[in-house]
């Protein structure tokens, strides 16, 4: 049914410079509890070239509360252009679709251009929680993660 749904949004997943692609990949995690997601690879248009990927999770649990329910990473060579507040600003009628009212992102304190991206698509920082050693190996290691939550508008 979502996929339905994603198929008819198709325009609303470009803008003028980047293209979402709903990739195979599952998101998936019952360990982290992670019901459902999605992940899409981010393409420039011109040229056509993958540069990225932005994930939606869907659920809650201890693990979602350091890891967050949006995750992106643009590839080194094209940092800087604000290529993932762009993916993150392409989901939210997805997100509006599946009836979210808001979701978490997370950053490492020192991750100053993460940090701009939640702040550029409109996150409110929530707090800087430490991470417990039991979800440090989720986090990547990090002690530490800024808690953005970006509300979604009806």
């Amino acid at each position: 049914m979502l996929l339905d749904f994603l198929s008819s949004l198709r325009p609303m997943f470009r803008d003028e410079e980047i293209i979402l692609v709903l990739s195979p990949e599952d998101v998936r995690d019952p360990e982290l509890g992670i019901e459902d997601g999605y992940t899409f690879d981010i393409f420039l248009r011109r040229p056509r070239r993958r540069i990225g990927y932005v994930s939606l999770r869907l659920g809650e649990s201890p693990s979602l509360y350091y890891l967050g329910h949006i995750g992106y990473r643009i590839d080194a060579p094209y940092r800087g252009h604000g290529y993932a507040a762009k993916a993150c600003q392409l989901i939210v009628p997805m997100m509006r679709q599946l009836q979210l009212q808001s979701v978490c992102i997370t950053a490492n304190p020192e991750n100053t251009p993460s940090r701009k991206t939640c702040e550029k698509i409109g996150c409110v920082l929530e707090s800087i929680a430490a991470v417990p050693p039991a979800y440090r190996a989720v986090c990547s290691g990090a002690e530490y993660k800024c808690r953005y939550i970006l509300t979604i508008p009806p």
